[in-house]
């Protein structure tokens, strides 16, 4: 049996909706103003974000908390 994650906000989330909920909320520039990383601020995409932020854990950690305040405030 599959173990639930209930405490987990992250869970049935996608990579790839955290990536382009935030860069709908803050735009490509805010989204590399706020984590610094050259796949949001060179020739930046949704691909190459994943592809990064997969090799990546402390990145994605950060894309994943940001993407967690982004949602507390605006509920």
């Amino acid at each position: 049996m599959p173990h639930k994650q209930t405490n987990n906000p992250l869970h049935g989330i996608t990579l790839e909706t955290i990536v382009t909920a935030l860069v709908t909320h803050y735009g490509w520039a805010g989204l590399a103003e706020r984590i610094p990383v050259n796949c949001f601020s060179n020739d930046p995409s949704i691909k190459s974000s994943l592809k990064f932020l997969r090799k990546t854990p402390w990145a994605r950690d950060k894309v994943e908390a940001l993407y967690l305040l982004t949602l507390n405030d605006s509920e």
